[in-house]
């Protein structure tokens, strides 16, 4: 594997501290999983490592309510809290896991569009592609990707963003953020039927933004050889189709065939190859940088593996590698 100077890896010692010591598949670990594959592999000590700050309250708002912002600040005050039907909890260090993996990101999409990186990794937790405008969900609390989006827009006036959510749950959270708007795409590949039960295939946007959304909701089994055909068959055209200054990435592994929450059959290498067809497309239309989002993945080690290749074919589509 060649130098890895070129990936910005976004994370933070608190990301590992949300729900520490409460019994839960989202748990602390996974990350430690993925830190220590990518040191043992030689990887980590080749990325180039930042500490997100926590996100200031204004960027939160681009994409949440006001009252669900205080409602989450009560909560931390009292921890353990429920914040949704009670898989979404916070516990003492939540709150500052959540602001810094929101916080990447700003600092995610500031690297990019300050022309400092091309590739960047948001190796963060909790996740965020769940979470909606005025309530937590599926162990989301921000919506991360979504908000980075929405910050690209706001601060620096991107005209058209790509967001690419692979993780096995449909991502409900960021599609309500912009199922009305032409200047964010959203498209999914997710197991159906499955939590959260949204994500069908005749939800394509609304208003100004039909269209700018395709769900490709896969019956349970599905594997490498289905997924590449659908990326090269109805993706990678949208993609071109688009033509977006940006390209996000919900990077969830809980379609791995492994996994204990879903029932999908995908391999680490079939999420190697999703990532280079990604990588191709990403230069051939020109867009400024790919943003790639730590989503699901529930099985430590394949979570792990699928991670490191995700990031080996990153490296490879950034420019200082060709």
């Amino acid at each position: 594997m060649g130098p890895q100077k070129n990936i910005l890896c976004l994370s933070h010692p608190v990301c590992e501290q949300h729900l520490q010591g409460i019994r839960h598949p989202e748990q602390p670990a996974r990350i430690s999983a993925i830190r220590h594959r990518l040191q043992n592999a030689g990887i980590w000590q080749q990325l180039v490592h930042r500490e997100p700050d926590p996100i200031e309250d204004q960027w939160i708002l681009l994409n949440h309510s006001m009252d669900y912002l205080a409602e989450v600040k009560r909560a931390a005050q009292n921890p353990p809290a429920v914040l949704d039907g009670g898989d979404t909890i916070m516990t003492e260090k939540s709150l500052e896991a959540a602001r810094r993996a929101a916080g990447a990101a700003v600092m995610g999409i500031d690297a990019i569009l300050q022309g400092k990186f091309y590739t960047v990794f948001a190796l963060v937790r909790p996740p965020g592609h769940h979470a909606e405008y005025d309530h937590a969900m599926g162990f989301c609390i921000f919506n991360n990707i979504a908000i980075a989006a929405h910050y690209a827009i706001e601060h620096y006036g991107v005209k058209r963003v790509f967001i690419l959510d692979w993780d096995v749950h449909h991502g409900n959270g960021t599609q309500h953020s912009f199922e009305w708007r032409a200047d964010v795409f959203f498209c999914s590949i997710h197991q159906w039927p499955l939590f959260p039960g949204t994500g069908s295939a005749n939800e394509q946007g609304k208003g100004d933004g039909k269209g700018y959304t395709r769900n490709f909701p896969l019956p349970a089994g599905s594997d490498d050889t289905v997924y590449l055909q659908l990326m090269k068959e109805e993706i990678l055209p949208l993609i071109q189709q688009y033509h977006p200054e940006l390209l996000l990435i919900s990077a969830g592994f809980d379609a791995h065939a492994g996994d204990p929450l879903a029932g999908m059959q995908v391999s680490s290498r079939g999420f190697a190859e999703m990532t280079q067809m990604v990588g191709e497309v990403a230069h051939q239309v020109g867009v400024k940088g790919i943003l790639s989002f730590l989503e699901g993945g529930y099985h430590l080690e394949h979570l792990a593996e699928s991670v490191q290749v995700h990031l080996e074919k990153l490296a490879e589509c950034s420019p200082s590698q060709k």
